[in-house]
């Protein structure tokens, strides 16, 4: 079985994977992957593409049912996949506040606009969606993240689009949420360069 730790023995599991399988289209992509998840970690999920690393992320999130092994989640998750899932109808600031209506309360409007000016959209919460750039869709869709009180964090390639000023900002976001107690699952095409960060090949758990 392939696994991968938390950081700590002492802090209780957010997430825990036991013994996973996937299977794609009648062929197995991987199997016999575990993990543990806990607060403050950061995991890097790697492997050659068709490795099952965004499967696995939709297993984790409970958008797809695993072939086999058992998924315990102790605390809420929020998932962020290739696509931003935004509403090209709408301008930002509603966008963002129907994103946010699906995951939990809509935040006060004075932290919505906080966290607008912090990903750089400040002046762009009456701008139509449709007319953003591939940068500030994700920027957008990140933003929700950041306003939701989910602890997990199931991030498939979150820097895609980004420039390098973006990315470190992205960086500071997702070492503050976990300082806050929260954890961070990814896959990234590029390096990530963030303290304490672990990795886990699924190389070796495809068939």
């Amino acid at each position: 079985m392939t696994w991968v730790t938390g950081l700590t023995s002492d802090d209780a599991d957010l997430l825990t994977a036991t013994d996973l399988g996937c299977r794609r289209g009648g062929r197995r992509v991987f199997s016999g992957v575990g993990l543990r998840l806990r607060a403050g970690q950061a995991l890097w999920l790697r492997g050659a593409n068709g490795s099952g690393k965004t499967s696995l992320l939709r297993l984790l999130a409970g958008l797809a049912p695993a072939a086999s092994g058992r998924i315990d989640r102790q605390a809420p998750v929020a998932y962020l996949g290739h696509s931003n899932a935004l509403k090209d109808e709408l301008n930002v600031g509603e966008a963002l506040r129907f994103l946010c209506s699906l995951h939990g309360p809509v935040p006060e409007e004075a932290r919505l606009r906080a966290v607008l000016e912090r990903v750089g959209l400040g002046r762009r919460l009456a701008f139509p969606v449709r007319k953003l750039s591939q940068g500030q869709r994700r920027k957008l869709a990140l933003a929700r993240l950041w306003l939701g009180e989910a602890r997990i964090w199931l991030l498939d390639e979150p820097y895609d689009a980004l420039d390098r000023e973006a990315c470190a900002l992205l960086d500071q976001v997702l070492q503050d949420h976990r300082q806050a107690g929260g954890a961070v699952v990814l896959t990234s095409h590029q390096a990530v360069h963030l303290p304490g960060l672990e990795t886990l090949d699924l190389s070796a758990a495809v068939s």
